[in-house]
């Protein structure tokens, strides 16, 4: 187990994400005093009460004093503010992560606001969520066995990526590099499109026909007919629409790519549909379920 020990982390955006990461850490008692800041107070009461912080903060200057670790756990699309709003309260060796699901954006932001700092940044992601938000829905084993992608900064030293490294072992995260490009073009396609696609269907399906969200679905209502397999699909459409509405625009270059891609392979199989080509369809399905196979045995 990693020798690190925070004695004073701070985190913005105590939610599912920051909630967890506070908790992993406690759990694995590598963290002595947690500083919560936030926009809601009555989310910050229940971080507390849950055990997630320790001390809610009355201003960023008192937060950030003798501060260890500084981690960034609001949607991506908050982050520049905030990092011009941290900036002239970071301490010199104070170490800044994030933990936002787009990674160019974040370190375009941290060359604008974080200028003085660069070296003690380093940009993360998480490879781990929920369906819920909020402090309520934070899991101190949320992190377990999951991908941890950093794209540490070619300004970024070694040391801070060691510390913060050794961080999310803790929590029990599998830590890997790349750079943020590389990291976005592949987030685009096995995270963002699929969230997108959840979203749309679920909107797709529950218009079909009208009725009042607070009655029983009325006999005709498709939603009445749906199995555990919609279920399972359209389960992350209950993520944070504030969340993924950052995530889609700050990756948008990427995911429009994955869109247009996507857009293909639904046009050729309606041709297939269209021409009645029975092989076709199958050779596309077996194709999908031994693409499916090969993954989850690389994967276990």
């Amino acid at each position: 187990m990693p020798s690190v020990m925070i004695n004073k982390l701070v985190i913005i955006g105590v939610g599912l994400i920051g909630g967890s990461f506070a908790l992993a850490l406690r759990k694995a008692d590598k963290v002595k005093h947690i500083v919560g800041v936030g926009r809601s107070r009555e989310n910050m009461q229940r971080a507390l009460k849950r055990g997630a912080i320790d001390e809610i903060a009355d201003d960023l200057p008192s937060a950030l004093k003798h501060a260890d670790v500084v981690l960034l756990a609001t949607p991506v699309g908050q982050v520049g503010s905030i990092m011009a709003q941290i900036s002239p309260y970071l301490e010199p060796d104070t170490i800044v992560t994030d933990a936002g699901s787009t990674k160019q954006d974040v370190v375009a932001a941290a060359h604008s606001h974080l200028a003085g700092h660069l070296k003690n940044f380093v940009p993360a992601h998480p490879v781990a969520g929920a369906e819920l938000s909020g402090v309520s829905a934070a899991d101190a084993g949320l992190y377990q066995s999951k991908n941890l992608v950093l794209t540490p900064l070619k300004e970024t030293s070694a040391e801070a990526v060691k510390r913060v490294t050794e961080l999310w072992q803790a929590c029990g995260a599998r830590v890997s590099e790349m750079n943020a490009a590389q990291h976005d073009a592949i987030l685009a396609a096995v995270s963002h499109l699929p969230h997108v696609l959840a979203f749309l269907l679920m909107n797709h399906v529950s218009s079909s026909t009208e009725h009042d969200s607070n009655e029983p679905l009325r006999a005709d209502d498709p939603l009445r007919f749906a199995g555990s397999g919609f279920r399972d699909f359209t389960r992350i459409a209950g993520s944070s629409p504030e969340m993924w509405r950052d995530i889609c625009l700050a990756n948008r270059e990427a995911l429009s790519w994955q869109i247009d891609a996507y857009q293909k392979e639904l046009t050729a199989l309606r041709e297939m549909l269209a021409r009645d080509d029975s092989e076709a369809l199958e050779r596309v399905f077996t194709s999908a379920r031994e693409a499916r196979r090969r993954w989850l045995e690389n994967k276990s």
